[in-house]
């Protein structure tokens, strides 16, 4: 028989239950209010204040699992045309899994870099014909960014491949001509193993996710996880200028894409996507050492806690800043104030952004920093169309989490940690008609509705238990 403590806990148990079916409903019901009222974004213009230069690429990254591309979040090319309509899409060919860097070459075509299982094509693709003049298969995992140089090299970005105690991660020149390397570089070789999560508990030790020439013999690189950007020189392998180090988050953390500049005055100008800290930055180096390292001031900021994961930020002769904004899904290019006066929607995942008039960004001589520009601080963006959830004026979810939590003692960390993961995860998973919201209402009631199977099941355990020791005691 039942206790009398049991008898007179009944009521709260069925309160308890009652309060929980309606916080489900609600859950339930507001995501569907969500998603009946969700666009999912298309390619199409947002804010045009003022037009283009001419055709803009932008190289989306799309999602795949296992290798198989995801035909509803496709990877794929797209040039935007000055009032930032879509002029024409390139899938790859069908035969790629990512689409990631995409650069102008002088003779009009564009250097363009995919991967599948295993592989990496870099192309040189026609823009008119949308036909490949060439095609290069490398044998390493997803690259992110090559680049052609003297005419028949290519400098490559080499990353995912650390394994056990060792990594083949780092820089290297592959000859077109010869078909072999000619020059590397490793991340081994000048880091300490422990370095990040260190090699042997990765796979993806450094991802190294851009390199630029910017200079004779002189390569800019991005360890992403490393948290810092260097530049290294080809002849001596050193190191000669540093930006960040690991785990300083408070300069970059887990950047993409950086741009070197120099001011009038020649001041070394660092323009970084840093991306976790969803912001675009830029430090001018006031003093420089012969270890590499420099004075670092920030000078100017923009889209702080606005952007989401933004992985390229490219100067314009204008002045103004080409931004890829990634799991908002545009592009915008924005005055040094964080006005937005050209924006393009370009779902799912862009990685790249270039305007073909002004080629690879690397090689611009003409781009102004900041300080030449006689501005710096930090700003807000303004402006928006607001046709994707997580811009104009609505918040996204992990958006939401960093800025209510992120700067409260103890669960500040957790609650940064879980943003970054929700991005990652939800993008891969959320089906594309479901409003983002409306995910993030479903996925707390799938938690409630375990929690209460799992409360349930332990309870009727409890009171099973109970009634076998009443028996036995009776």
């Amino acid at each position: 028989m039942l206790s009398l403590s049991s008898i007179a806990d009944a009521p709260r148990r069925h309160r308890l239950r009652a309060a929980l079916a309606v916080v489900v409903l609600l859950l339930v019901v507001g995501a569907g209010v969500a998603t009946a009222n969700y666009t999912p974004p298309e390619l199409e213009a947002g804010t045009v204040e003022s037009e283009a230069n001419g055709t803009t690429y932008v190289a989306v990254q799309g999602f795949h699992f296992d290798g198989q591309g995801n035909g509803k979040k496709p990877a794929r090319l797209v040039a935007t045309d000055e009032r930032a309509q879509a002029k024409w899409v390139y899938d790859g060919g069908g035969d790629v899994s990512w689409f990631y860097d995409v650069d102008p070459l002088p003779n009009g075509n564009l250097l363009a870099v995919n991967t599948k299982p295993g592989k990496t094509l870099v192309y040189e693709l026609n823009p008119e014909t949308r036909e490949r003049v060439w095609t290069e298969t490398l044998n390493i995992t997803d690259t992110h960014d090559v680049d052609l140089i003297n005419d028949d090299q290519l400098l490559v970005a080499n990353l995912r491949n650390s394994e056990g105690s060792t990594s083949d991660e780092g820089i290297f020149i592959y000859n077109l001509t010869t078909d072999e390397r000619t020059w590397e570089w490793k991340f081994e070789n000048h880091y300490p193993d422990d370095t990040d999560q260190g090699i042997s508990n990765t796979e993806d030790w450094s991802h190294v996710n851009d390199v630029d020439k910017i200079g004779d013999g002189e390569y800019l690189v991005s360890p992403r996880n490393f948290d810092e950007v260097i530049v290294v020189n080809k002849s001596t392998k050193n190191v000669t200028m540093r930006l960040g180090s690991d785990g300083n988050h408070d300069i970059l953390d887990e950047q993409h894409n950086p741009t070197y500049l120099e001011s009038e005055n020649g001041t070394p100008t660092m323009l970084v996507a840093d991306s976790e800290n969803d912001r675009v930055v830029e430090y001018a180096c006031e003093s420089r050492y012969e270890n590499g390292t420099c004075d670092w001031n920030l000078v100017w900021e923009v889209g702080d806690g606005q952007f989401d994961w933004p992985r390229d930020a490219d100067r314009l002769p204008n002045g103004n800043t080409l931004v890829v904004d990634t799991q908002n899904h545009r592009v915008v290019e924005v005055t040094p104030e964080g006005e937005i006066v050209w924006e393009a929607l370009a779902p799912w995942a862009p990685y790249d952004v270039e305007r073909a008039a002004y080629g690879d960004e690397a090689m611009g001589t003409d781009r102004p920093t900041i300080r030449d520009m006689n501005e710096s601080g930090s700003y807000q963006l303004s402006g928006s169309a607001g046709l994707v959830p997580g811009t104009g004026d609505s918040m996204s979810f992990s958006n939401w989490v960093t800025t209510t939590l992120g700067d409260l003692p103890v669960v500040g960390g957790p609650a940064n940690a879980f943003a970054d993961q929700w991005d990652v995860i939800s993008e891969w998973v959320r089906p594309v008609w479901l409003a983002p919201w409306g995910f993030v209402g479903l996925v707390l009631a799938g938690v409630l509705v375990l929690a209460w199977l799992i409360g349930e099941v332990a309870y009727w355990q409890r009171a099973r238990i109970g009634r076998v020791q009443a028996r036995l005691t009776g």
